[in-house]
């Protein structure tokens, strides 16, 4: 009888657990018009629930042959409201993932793909993307000159990055998990960003590295603030945290990039110390790579303008 009220009381918890996160009709979400100039099919959560951050649209894409009875990969994106349409975009660009997307699959040069695009919302941006762990390990007068900058753009100060990931990995990759067909496991579960969303990306990474099996990190924010001064910690912080929780070499594959231009040309002092610390770490050219945009700029169009590359590096089919 006790065994019984055990497996009993299992399958109660079992199945509240996947009507809080999981119940399709618990929240709000419908395929966007055919008229919106996007290549596939697009889904919109509006504001998805979260007991953990702010709750934010998500943007579901599928390729146009969309089948329930395959399996796809699953690419988790920064920025998504960035993703799809620059008619929608704060500044009319984007970085036109799924005309990258529908291309490449109907070469058959990726696996077949769904992508997450997870809206970021302005106020908390940056508390959602600089790696907590990494600001915990800055000096007093690094973290003040960050918060000085965050209230100026009238951002929060608070840096929730690892209630961030949390909530992808315990809220939203399991309500996508199972209400579309994916393939959850490791190698099949990617994560994606661009400048600060670099930062979070390569966090996930090392802080979740059962979960995701690769990063693509475009422009990373090596920086951590808008100062490419030589008195700026935070590029060594980064590395010292990096040089403790990435993952071993050959486990997982990690993209990086960077332009010379705008921005992006205060990453170039340190792209030397990028490429020689996976060197030390071990990692070769199959599981980690740095490439080099001579005149791209930091912004939608020029990350459009190599998007080509980090998918075909992080989604290609394994030749095993």
């Amino acid at each position: 009888m006790l065994r019984f009220n055990f497996i009993l009381i299992i399958i109660i918890c079992i199945n509240t657990l996947e009507a809080s996160i999981c119940k399709a009709d618990s929240i709000k979400k419908y395929k966007l018009n055919r008229s919106e100039k996007v290549q596939g099919l697009i889904e919109r959560i509006e504001k998805f629930p979260s007991k953990i951050v702010t709750p934010r649209n998500i943007d579901i894409w599928f390729p146009l042959d969309f089948d329930k009875s395959k399996r796809y990969d699953v690419l988790y994106v920064q920025d998504g409201q960035m993703l799809f349409n620059s008619d929608r975009t704060w500044n009319g660009l984007e970085w036109g993932m799924d005309e990258h997307m529908t291309r490449l699959m109907n070469n058959d040069q990726i696996k077949e793909t769904i992508v997450v695009g997870i809206w970021s919302i302005y106020r908390d941006r940056n508390a959602n993307y600089f790696p907590k762990k990494i600001f915990e390990s800055l000096d007093d007068d690094s973290k003040a000159a960050m918060q000085r900058i965050c209230k100026k753009r009238k951002q929060s100060t608070f840096i929730n990055s690892d209630r961030y990931l949390k909530f992808i990995v315990t809220e939203l990759k399991p309500y996508v998990d199972f209400n579309y067909p994916t393939k959850p496991g490791l190698e099949n579960t990617h994560i994606m960003g661009s400048s600060k969303g670099a930062l979070l990306s390569i966090y996930a990474l090392c802080e979740y590295p059962e979960i995701f099996g690769s990063a693509a990190c475009l422009s990373t924010h090596w920086t951590g603030t808008y100062s490419g001064s030589e008195s700026n910690q935070i590029p060594y912080v980064i590395f010292d945290y990096l040089m403790v929780n990435l993952p071993s070499a050959g486990t997982h594959k990690i993209y990086f990039d960077y332009g010379t231009e705008t921005l992006d040309a205060k990453y170039l002092p340190y792209q030397d110390l990028v490429n020689i610390f996976f060197d030390y770490k071990s990692y070769d050219d199959q599981s980690m790579i740095n490439l080099r945009f001579d005149g791209h700029e930091h912004n939608e169009k020029f990350w459009n303008a190599r998007l080509e590359k980090p998918l075909l590096f992080i989604l290609k089919e394994s030749d095993e």
